[in-house]
């Protein structure tokens, strides 16, 4: 049974205004990201500058994401998730206007890659998913979690034609201005996601001591561990599948069509996976997932490619493509409480974004050295059975405190 704490609102009408509202910040916040490799054509042939240049902003932007998810989380859990998605919204419009003025590499990536990386840290999932578990009864905490997650989604699906269309008619730079603008517009959906902790000081804890209790807990680095290989998986597939598919004779139509397929799935399966993790224990639902992604990239890999494998791989990827992300931080929430869980799940996110640098850089430095994606694929199958195998021993237990362990 997971902890009642803090400030939760149980009324029906509140439920669905903060999962809307969630949904809507990281429907932008991660849809925009999603869209970046539109956005690689248009910039390189017009500023003349190589693919690596745009390739090394984008995973600059990944690390310091991971980078910056812990610090952003600690904000966010001393003085409310509110101020965190006002400021990060407010530098996601700043960076997508300075980005669309950048005439050299270096200023390309101080805003694509330092400044929205940043800004990512404190608009994207980890922030929300804090506010929302602070702000549901722990009941609904996990259904809450899983439908702010499908409706964030819809973002993902969306923005590229969006953002394709805004291209067709602004031109790249021009898109990016519109894009900034729509986060800016976007701010008054914070003002339902005041989660302000509210706690009586006798039953808080130290952060000092929150990081000490975290630090000692087993599973808290298995956790860490299990999210590297899905960091790798993800940033693979999404970064080189287009150009494996080339390589195998399938066009560019066909790999958009997977791309999309993806993010529709996602939808179903992030709600889906939330809502499981409130029936059922979330460290197995975490360890079938991998082996489930492990099992679909093997059988993609190893059977004959054509079109429909492809979109069967895609909807069973994308069905199961940010499910873990509710069942992690549900995970955390369940055993170390709510106080602290932006923080706590900004330091798990580090080790999925490391993974997500190791996928996008790896696919390619091993692309160049055996002219085949073989060896990653093989990579990204290991790492699932792995990652099965460090969910299944974690201590799902909450860790009950008394006054006299957790002073304020």
């Amino acid at each position: 049974m997971e902890r009642e704490e803090d400030n939760s609102r149980g009324g029906r009408g509140d439920f669905w205004l903060l999962v809307l509202a969630g949904g809507a910040i990281i429907g932008m916040a991660m849809g925009i990201r999603h869209a970046q490799g539109i956005f690689l054509l248009p910039i390189t042939l017009d500023r003349d500058w190589s693919r690596e240049a745009f390739g090394f902003a984008i995973a600059v932007q990944n690390l310091v994401w991971g980078l910056a998810q812990p610090l952003t989380g600690m904000i966010a859990d001393r003085f409310g998730a509110r101020r965190v998605l006002v400021g990060g919204l407010l530098l996601y419009a700043g960076g997508l206007l300075l980005m669309s003025q950048a005439q050299t590499p270096t200023a390309f990536t101080l805003t694509a890659g330092l400044c929205l990386g940043v800004a990512l840290s404190g608009s994207a999932f980890a922030v929300v998913y804090g506010a929302i578990s602070r702000l549901v009864p722990a009941a609904q905490r996990s259904r809450a979690l899983g439908a702010t997650g499908a409706i964030g989604g819809l973002g993902l699906f969306f923005m590229v034609p969006l953002s394709q269309g805004l291209i067709g008619m602004l031109g790249w730079a021009g898109a990016l201005v519109a894009l900034g603008i729509a986060c800016a517009l976007l701010l008054p959906a914070t003002l339902p996601l005041n989660d302000r902790p509210a706690a009586s000081a006798a039953h808080r804890q130290s952060l000092s001591a929150a990081l000490r209790e975290a630090f000692a807990h087993k599973g808290f680095w298995l956790l860490n561990l299990g999210f590297l290989a899905c960091g790798f998986q993800l940033a693979f597939i999404a970064t080189h599948l287009p150009a494996y598919l080339a390589d195998r004779g399938l066009s560019a139509n066909h790999a958009a069509a997977g791309l999309a397929i993806i993010a529709l799935a996602n939808v179903a399966g992030t709600y889906v996976c939330g809502w499981l993790g409130g029936l059922h224990r979330r460290k197995h639902l975490l360890a079938y997932i991998y082996l489930l992604r492990a099992a679909a990239m093997a059988a993609f890999v190893l059977l004959p490619l054509s079109p429909w494998s492809l979109y069967v791989f895609c909807a069973v990827m994308g069905f199961i493509w940010l499910g873990t992300v509710p069942l992690t931080s549900g995970l955390l929430s369940q055993v170390f409480g709510v106080q602290y869980i932006t923080t706590l799940f900004g330091l798990v996110f580090f080790g999925h974004q490391l993974g997500s640098f190791l996928g996008v850089w790896l696919g390619g430095y091993l692309f160049d050295a055996t002219a085949s994606y073989d060896l990653v694929w093989l990579i990204g199958i290991g790492l699932g059975v792995i990652a099965a195998l460090l969910h299944w021993p974690i201590d799902d237990r909450e860790i009950v405190r008394g006054p006299a362990a957790a002073p304020a």
